[in-house]
């Protein structure tokens, strides 16, 4: 299946049904009157989050979607239905916005989470309704009021714990697919990764969801390479495992390519905590590991202030032959065990005072 992140949607609510002039005429019956019932309300346009859906390529097919129209009212003081609404169902993670694309609807984080994007319109009143002492017979109705119409975007954003970032071919995919059931596509050429990916990883008897993004290149916030609109992906993050790549020219120089990337995109990715390695470990000698990792630790350095103590040691890893890779999960848990701690803290309640 395609992945698709990102999709303009066509939305109108449904008209309500229009109000009815009917009047009661039977046999034997001494006197008649006005019975004509009020219009349905018009079906409504919501969003659903639910589960087993992890893209958006649903709506790559159908832009288009209407609530019904109200039934209109019937004689015998009969009202009319409610129109059926049209359900958009999106997945774990889906913004809705404004055609703008900056004016947020709803953020639909939970299965079974609801959201009314366009109301239907009322249905209109019968002639029964506009009876008075004095208008006895009236014969009037309103028409049902008429739908909402807008255009939406829908976009995905991954929800996972610990996101891995890097340039191009550092190892990121190969790491994923190691640790976890995913089975994301591994060459040995740049952007072999053109979609995000999601694994869970089972250690120490704990378990967090770890996303896979595109590689980075220096130029991407301005559209090189795959651009970085993927790093939306990891905004949700609790932390980002750095990757990069110990084959490289300058493990320093990448770093910071990478870094300012981060800094480019914004949503404070930059300051979210960051677990540094150097991978692929196994495909170089003792010598140049050396003179890598000292060039990454001064770049480490000067990257900001180094109160942080995932900043001030990078860790070497290897996903081919495992070696590092408990360690790196490990520093990856703490900093998500931290955030949880953090997020389930009950807050404490201000003080009252008479």
């Amino acid at each position: 299946m395609k992945f698709l992140d990102q999709a303009k949607v066509h939305v109108r609510s449904g008209d309500g049904g229009a109000g009815c002039v009917s009047f009661r005429r039977e046999k034997f019956i001494e006197f008649g009157g006005p019975d004509g019932g009020d219009g349905g309300r018009g079906g409504d346009v919501v969003a659903e989050c639910v589960d087993g859906l992890n893209t958006l390529i649903d709506y790559r097919y159908q832009q288009h979607f209407k609530g019904k129209t109200g039934m209109h009212g019937m004689g015998k003081n009969r009202a009319g239905g409610r129109g059926a609404d049209a359900v958009l169902k999106v997945p774990v993670g889906t913004q809705i916005y404004e055609e703008d694309e900056e004016t947020l609807i709803a953020d639909m984080t939970h299965v079974g989470e609801r959201v009314v994007i366009c109301k239907g319109g009322n249905g209109g009143f019968g002639n029964a309704y506009f009876t008075t002492s004095v208008n006895r017979a009236p014969r009037r109705a309103n028409p049902g009021q008429v739908g909402i119409e807008r255009v939406i975007v829908l976009r995905l954003k991954l929800i996972a714990d610990a996101g891995l970032i890097g340039l191009p071919n550092a190892g990121k995919s190969t790491l994923l697919a190691s640790v976890t059931a995913a089975r994301p596509k591994i060459a040995d050429y740049p952007f072999t990764t053109l979609y995000p990916g999601l694994g869970v990883v089972r250690r120490d008897e704990r378990e967090f969801v770890l996303a896979d993004i595109p590689g980075l290149i220096e130029g991407a916030h301005e559209g090189h390479g795959l651009g970085d609109r993927f790093l939306g992906h990891v905004e949700r993050c609790r932390a980002l495992l750095h990757l990069i790549d110990a084959t490289g020219e300058h493990a320093g120089r990448d770093y910071k390519t990478v870094r300012r990337e981060l800094a480019a995109y914004g949503a404070e990715l930059d300051a979210k905590p960051e677990i540094v390695a150097l991978s692929k470990i196994d495909a170089v000698g003792a010598e140049h590991l050396k003179k890598q990792r000292e060039r990454l630790k001064r770049a480490m350095a000067s990257a900001g202030p180094a109160d942080r103590a995932e900043r001030t040691a990078p860790l070497l890893l290897s996903a081919a032959t495992g070696a590092g890779v408990t360690e790196a999960l490990r520093a990856l848990l703490a900093v998500i065990d931290e955030h949880r701690r953090v997020e389930q803290a009950p807050t404490k309640e201000a003080e009252w005072r008479p």
